[in-house]
């Protein structure tokens, strides 16, 4: 069957993160126009030059983004941490504890609540202009309901992660060892066939280094590739054993010292920052421009989650990012978009050329730096994922 072609014309600005394709490291292409065939991007160029398509979607002038790559958030969950954030932006500090809250609420509820509140997020965050997501398992903590979490979130991305190693299961908490035993043996049996991945919280209160290593060692002797929930909360060894697995992602890397950024720069882990923990913790701030410097692969997501980032909104984490954290709007555009591709070790998202995925974001602005410019704006005026209109 010949498939439609959809062309998108009078593009003020678009962003391909293609530098083959346009201006400078985001590929800038001014009047542009872009023609999606199918899933796919078929045709990118001047508007002046587009070739016929079967509809036409005029942007009047108007900015085009790929669609945001959210490469971390944990979207399988139950209940409400409300009392605890409240609690915080009171005066406690964040520790990985709250965590047991969200277990308790997840494991009461039915499969069919938890696919509801997946889908509902996920519309959330689509809305905002994501069109790939991961996400995790980590509220179940047995191995039945680490096993349906990844089975419900299976049925909605293919980035699907084991986060068995969330925090050391209440149940065991008199026996870490023993719960370790249970992540590398029956519950991964239980959890690999439904995820991509598999993740370790690598940090005090959680697992240490060499619990880290053999949890993350067993995952890929059975084909999952590992991320790290790393140097977030502390200095620590996640960082390099990140590297050290090669590791797609270390993710947070709040606290890095020089030879953590030398790691970084000097391998294909990528270190996806999540700036909306430490807006909703009050925790220092990831330096990014430290990173960028040295010439690490930096991403941006959301870490979104109820309890230390319930915020679904990637626009939202581009302008903490360029606020607080060093980055240009342009490096936080890339950041959330070419660079999520890299944390999931993907080329066919995060950029607008021909054979890529058709991902494309619509924003009511002249320009991606008003993604950071216009702070809370509901910039995102219209999605297309894989060559459909979404939102």
């Amino acid at each position: 069957m010949t498939k439609t072609t959809t062309a998108l014309t009078n593009i003020g600005s678009l962003v391909t993160n293609d530098p083959a394709l346009g201006d400078g490291p985001l590929g800038l292409v001014e009047n542009a126009a872009v023609v999606m065939e199918g899933d796919r991007v078929a045709w990118v160029g001047p508007t002046a030059k587009v070739p016929p398509a079967d509809a036409t979607h005029d942007a009047e002038g108007r900015a085009v983004i790929p669609g945001f790559v959210d490469s971390h958030s944990h979207l399988v969950f139950a209940g409400d941490r409300t009392q605890e954030f409240n609690a915080r932006m009171s005066g406690r500090s964040y520790s990985a504890g709250g965590i047991r809250t969200t277990v308790a609420a997840t494991r009461a509820a039915t499969d069919a609540e938890l696919e509801a509140n997946l889908t509902h997020y996920l519309a959330e965050a689509l809305r905002q202009g994501t069109t790939t997501f991961e996400t995790k398992s980590g509220y179940g903590l047995t191995v039945e309901d680490e096993a349906r979490a990844l089975r419900i979130a299976a049925r909605h991305t293919d980035e699907v992660t084991y986060l068995g190693a969330h925090i050391v299961s209440p149940d065991y908490a008199d026996d870490p060892a023993a719960y370790v035993a249970l992540v590398t043996g029956e519950m991964l049996d239980a959890c690999a066939p439904h995820a991509r991945w598999i993740d370790v919280f690598c940090e005090k209160g959680a697992f240490d280094g060499d619990q880290a290593r053999t949890i993350l060692s067993a995952g890929k002797a059975r084909g999952l590739h590992p991320r790290v929930h790393a140097n977030q909360l502390s200095y620590g060894p996640g960082v390099q054993l990140a590297v050290e697995l090669d590791a797609a992602s270390a993710d947070h890397c709040t606290h890095l010292t020089d030879a953590d950024v030398d790691a970084l720069a000097n391998s294909g882990t990528v270190a996806t920052l999540l700036p909306g923990a430490e807006f909703s913790t009050r925790a220092e701030w990831p330096d990014a421009r430290r990173l960028l410097d040295a010439g690490a692969t930096v991403a941006l997501s959301t870490d979104c989650n109820p309890g230390s980032s319930f915020t679904s909104s990637v626009p939202f984490c581009i302008a903490l990012a360029v606020r607080d954290m060093g980055m240009t709007p342009d490096e936080a555009i890339w950041s959330a978009t070419a660079g999520g591709a890299r944390a999931l070790r993907r080329d066919d998202i995060g950029r607008v050329t021909p054979g890529a995925y058709a991902d494309l974001a619509l924003l009511d602005a002249p320009s991606h730096v008003h993604l950071a410019y216009r702070p809370g704006v509901p910039l995102v005026s219209a999605v297309w994922r894989r060559g459909v209109r979404a939102a």
